[in-house]
């Protein structure tokens, strides 16, 4: 189903909760017994709420990461919120815990859309892909390398071009190998820095086979997005 429409990200939902990150407890309290961790704990109660607040991203200066968010989100048609909704919908009444594990897992999931921006993989299957399969370092649920390499299999076989779909998820896993974990940074630090720099400190260089993809499917006529 989710290969048929990508925006059906209940199926996703399924999938990570087969094949969680059972380390995901033991991370948030590593993370949240160092004083970094402590900071971003008290400073950014909710990344909801700041990366929602769509006013005050847009007084960031030109070239931001926060103009570059709040650029892909009006484009695309989202928010932060929305994706919220979408996990809360899928739970059915699962109890949730205002606790500091559960801030660290929301962290997890209110990112997401950043790492597009950051990494400038699109929201086209593929790109969904290679976010899944960069993100596996830093989220190592094996829910995420599952659907990255099982949907691009699919897709190869459904789009039947010379296009390196594989080499495209796995330059985007290794890439990812190498950048830290960005729900343990500051979010509002990150916001308020260059987009080019932010892409520097997290080793995120411009994919080459992601592009390459998407030309070959073009000059076969079939339309990536």
């Amino acid at each position: 189903m989710f290969i048929r429409d990508k925006e059906q990200t209940s199926v996703v939902f399924c999938v990570f909760d087969a094949l969680p990150w059972p380390g995901i407890d033991r991370a948030a309290e590593e993370f949240l017994s160092t004083a970094r961790g402590r900071e971003v704990y008290a400073s950014e109660p909710s990344l909801v709420e700041l990366l929602d607040d769509r006013k005050s991203l847009r007084g960031y200066p030109e070239g931001s990461v926060a103009q570059a968010y709040c650029d892909f989100m009006d484009r695309e048609g989202l928010s932060a919120s929305m994706l919220v909704d979408e996990t809360e919908a899928k739970q059915g009444g699962r109890p949730r815990y205002a606790d500091r594990i559960q801030w660290y897992i929301d962290r997890q999931r209110d990112v997401h859309d950043l790492l597009h921006v950051l990494t400038t993989y699109g929201r086209d299957a593929l790109g969904e892909q290679c976010v899944l399969a960069y993100v596996f370092k830093q989220r190592p649920s094996w829910g995420h390398i599952f659907i990255a390499y099982a949907g691009a299999l699919v897709t190869r076989r459904k789009v039947r071009t010379p296009a390196p779909v594989l080499r495209a998820v796995r330059e985007a896993q290794v890439m990812g190998k190498a950048s830290a974990r960005l729900a343990e940074q500051s979010i509002r630090d990150l916001l308020a820095m260059r987009i080019e720099a932010a892409r520097k400190q997290f080793g995120i260089r411009p994919p080459r086979y992601y592009g390459e993809v998407h030309r070959v499917w073009r000059e076969a006529g079939f339309e990536p997005f």
